[in-house]
Parts: structure tokens; sequence; C-alpha cells
């Protein structure tokens, strides 16, 4: 990756993982940092400033597509459970996961809003503020 947008977009969250306790594991949060970075924002719409991840990419495959990206953004809520993030937290996480695939199998409208909905960064920023509160 290059250029400054690239590099805004791999740092946006530093200075909240810099304030969460020493006690959190940094390895497994900088794992969901990417997983979440590629699943939604990896790729620039060429002639735009707007980024996508694959999720949106593989969902115009039809019904497939959504189950596959649905189970990689399982694995944000998995390390999420792992970190002790509270119940209340998995289960938005989960809902947002649910919401990304049951709307991404809509043809076509789906695949705007998984572009829009971003539920993996979504689910990362829940886990940094329930880390955050601990």
């Amino acid at each position: 990756m290059t250029g400054e947008r690239e590099s805004e977009l791999l740092t946006e969250f530093d200075e909240r993982i810099a304030r969460l306790p020493e006690s959190v594991d940094r390895a497994a949060i900088e794992r969901m940092r990417f997983a979440a970075y590629v699943l939604d924002e990896g790729v620039r719409v060429p002639g735009t400033n707007y980024r996508i991840g694959v999720d949106p990419l593989l969902g115009v495959l039809p019904g497939a597509g959504d189950v596959v990206t649905g189970g990689f953004s399982l694995y944000i809520v998995l390390e999420a459970a792992r970190l002790g993030v509270s119940y209340a937290t998995l289960l938005r996480m989960i809902a947002n996961v649910a919401v990304d695939v049951v709307a991404g199998t809509v043809p076509v409208a789906g695949d705007i809003f998984d572009a829009v909905w971003k539920a993996n960064k979504r689910n990362f920023e829940l886990v940094l503020n329930d880390l955050a509160a601990k």
C-alpha cells in the first residue's frame, strides 16, 4: 500500500489502540484491524477517494459471496470473544454481521449496502470501545 490516504486508514485507530490497557493482546488487535481493513476498505474505488473491501466485491457472487465474507467477519467476533469483550458487545457484533450477510444477499442493492455498511469496521470500533472501558 502506498499513498497518504492508505496511510491514514491504517493509522486511523492508532491513538485509540495506544490508550487500551496494557493487558490487551496487541497482536490480536492488529489482526482484527487488518481483517476489518481488508474486508471493508482495502481497495480504493478508481477516480474517487472512496474505499471498499473484498466484502462487497465477493458479494457479487450470488449467495455464496456473502456467506463466505460473513464467515470471515466472524473471525473478528471470535477474536473479540477471546479478548473478553462483553456479551452485549458480542451480540451487537453478531447483529452487524447478520445484517451485512442478509442485506448483502439482495442483488445489486445488497452489494451497494455492503460497500456502505462496513460491518467489520463497525465491529472493530465496538471492540476498541469495549476494551477501553475496562
